[in-house]
């Protein structure tokens, strides 16, 4: 399993894959973190939503991760699409076979690129955390925040659980990717698959029916992220996608297990 995990991390580390998903992650954290402190004192819209965050919120424990907060949702499709890709690639390239002729257990095999990909998930939103406070940093005194309660213990007690939940919505949506990689066995399908529903298909379906917010996947893997919201509790959304992976894990797993491979 953990050959499988390194020689994952070898493809993970290409040039083309690495470079430009940081870039990409790093260029929409400094966007949107820049947009939410230049419009600080406008009186217009600069939050998640369209709120107004003012200085004063700025300046507490907050606005030290509202920035990394802010594209949590981003990162969970990001990861999304490398999950997927990196699963469904092996089906498309036929080098799932040569994969099973120095590894036959393919429970290993899944296990470490799962793990491989985990510690990809670890690595942007590590990234992620860095750009969004550097760039708070820089901007705060444009935005007339005071950065004193940003490095308190409470502060940094935020940014701690902050963190964790952004990486547990990272890898949520990621798994998902997975699942849909190992179940089209197709990148393009897979990560079409699960752009459009978690961008388009379960926004319209949670703005025209509310009441399906609390148990739409990509809702509640980002609802995990955000640490919880008014309408839908942390540990509701927590369940919920537990459930999700829990099962569609199982089904692709099995399928991955006992479907012939193709040359």
């Amino acid at each position: 399993m953990f050959n499988v995990m390194k020689a994952e991390l070898r493809k993970l580390r290409r040039p083309t894959l690495l470079i430009s998903t940081i870039l990409v992650v790093a260029a929409l954290t400094a966007l949107f973190t820049s947009i939410v402190f230049l419009r600080a004192n406008s009186g217009q819209g600069n939050g998640q939503r369209g709120e107004i965050i003012s200085p004063a919120t700025l300046s507490s424990a907050t606005g030290l991760i509202y920035g990394f907060k802010i594209v949590s949702f981003f990162l969970g499709i990001t990861a999304l699409c490398v999950f997927a890709s990196q699963t469904a690639q092996e089906y498309s390239l036929g080098t799932l076979r040569n994969l099973l002729v120095r590894q036959p257990s393919r429970m290993k095999i899944l296990a470490g690129k799962y793990l491989s990909m985990i510690i990809f998930a670890i690595a942007l939103v590590v990234i992620d955390a860095i750009v969004a406070i550097a760039v708070s940093y820089s901007l705060a005194p444009h935005a007339k925040v005071t950065t004193s309660a940003w490095f308190t213990a409470s502060a940094l007690a935020l940014l701690g659980k902050t963190f964790i939940n952004v990486l547990l919505g990272t890898i949520a949506f990621g798994t998902f990717g997975m699942i849909l990689g190992l179940l089209f066995r197709s990148p393009i399908s897979s990560i079409a698959t699960g752009v459009i529903w978690s961008l388009i298909l379960e926004n319209i379906l949670a703005g025209v029916v509310s009441s399906t917010q609390k148990w739409l996947p990509g809702q509640n893997f980002d609802n995990v992220a955000q640490g919880g919201s008014l309408t839908v509790s942390y540990h509701w959304s927590m369940g919920i996608a537990a459930a999700y992976l829990i099962v569609g894990f199982s089904i692709v797993a099995v399928l991955f297990k006992r479907r012939d491979v193709a040359n």
